[in-house]
């Protein structure tokens, strides 16, 4: 068996050039390019999904953007993330909106291509798209110093 790069992640190929098994792929964390964020520990990014942190340095507005429901980049967000299910999700969100403590729940797109066109829109956003849909509109952001293709970075959409 050999291994190919195929898109941005390196996996297993059969010797038909047939993947063998999907592997898992690194799920980029992206940005409005004008955006002077360059880093975000895992922490940090924990405070600005759960609202806790709620403006950029800048002052912009943070906007978090998701894929829907069931798609597998959302509940890998979910999981490493939040610590949430899909249900656990929706009650933070609605009991948060509900107290103030929230001023409102993430966009959901249906489409990477939604998820990269909000982030080029609103120069607030933040989104979550596999490497593998990655384009030049936005920036990507190093989460603990380590860029999505680098060895040990922690956010993955797992293979199914």
């Amino acid at each position: 068996m050999a291994l190919i790069l195929a898109g941005a992640a390196w996996g297993p190929v059969a010797h038909s050039g047939v993947p063998a098994v999907a592997p898992d792929e690194a799920l980029a964390l992206i940005v409005h390019k004008s955006n002077p964020v360059e880093n975000l520990t895992w922490e940090e990014l924990r405070k600005l999904c759960m609202a806790e942190r709620r403006q950029w340095p800048s002052s912009r507005r943070v906007t978090i953007v998701l894929r829907e429901p069931a798609q597998p980049e959302r509940e890998a967000v979910l999981k490493q993330v939040y610590g949430f299910t899909e249900q656990e999700f929706n009650r933070f969100f609605l009991q948060g909106t509900f107290t103030g403590e929230v001023q409102s729940a993430p966009k959901q797109l249906a489409t990477a291509l939604g998820v990269r066109r909000f982030v080029f829109n609103v120069p607030g956003a933040i989104g979550f798209v596999r490497v593998s849909d990655l384009d030049d509109t936005v920036k990507v952001v190093r989460l603990d110093g380590k860029a999505p293709t680098d060895a040990g970075y922690k956010l993955r959409v797992p293979a199914k």
